[in-house]
Formats: structure tokens, sequence, C-alpha cells
């Protein structure tokens, strides 16, 4: 009995030992403690998806597609949402991968509603 009792113990404490811990933010680290960022990025982030939305309906009409792709939706991107991002995770994304991403989701809704700016 106390064979069972000494390797439930033992298991459990082996378990509960090796589970991950909980991540902390440090002052080396201030991407993931800065509230300012945050909130433009999450604000940036909710006015490209509303564009992506409307790019994506079949009701939204050829000139609006036309303001969104040359315009509105790559100003928006290097204007907030990337610098916000780039603030939030430095280490994560770079400039020129973050602009290459805008390319090619620009460059597949151009072909798709084919749209030349």
């Amino acid at each position: 009995m106390k064979k069972v009792l000494f390797t439930i113990l033992l298991l459990t404490l082996a378990i509960t030992g090796c589970q991950k811990q909980p991540e902390q933010t440090t002052p080396s680290d201030p991407g993931k403690t800065n509230p300012v960022a945050k909130a433009q990025f999450e604000k940036s982030d909710a006015i490209i998806n509303t564009y992506l939305d409307k790019l994506d309906s079949a009701e939204t009409p050829q000139t609006e597609r036309t303001q969104i792709l040359c315009k509105d939706y790559p100003a928006e991107y290097k204007t907030n949402y990337m610098p916000a991002l780039l603030k939030l995770s430095p280490t994560e994304y770079t400039r020129a991968q973050l602009l290459k991403d805008l390319d090619i989701a620009l460059d597949y809704y151009k072909k798709k509603d084919n749209i030349q700016c």
C-alpha cells in the first residue's frame, strides 16, 4: 500500500513539476507591456479586417475595391498596423517580411478582382 501511495505521489510531483510555467514579462521585453502599441494594433487590425471583408464581399462595388486596394489598405497597413506589430513583436517580424506579406495580399486581390493601381 505504501509503495502504491509513494508511486502515485511521485508521479503527481513529476507531472506538476514538468508543466509549463506561465510567461512573465520582464523590463527587457517592453513590447508585451506597451498598451499604446497594443491598442494601435487592435484598432488597425479591426480596420484591415473590415477592408478584407469588403474585398471578399461580392456586393462591394469595383470603385470601392479599387480605393481599398490602391490607397486605404496599404496606407493603414504601413502607417499603423506594421509599426504597432513591430513594437509588439520585434523579434518575430521584420519590416521586409511584413512588406512582402502586404504585397502578397494586394497581388491576390488585384488579380482576383482584375484591378490595376
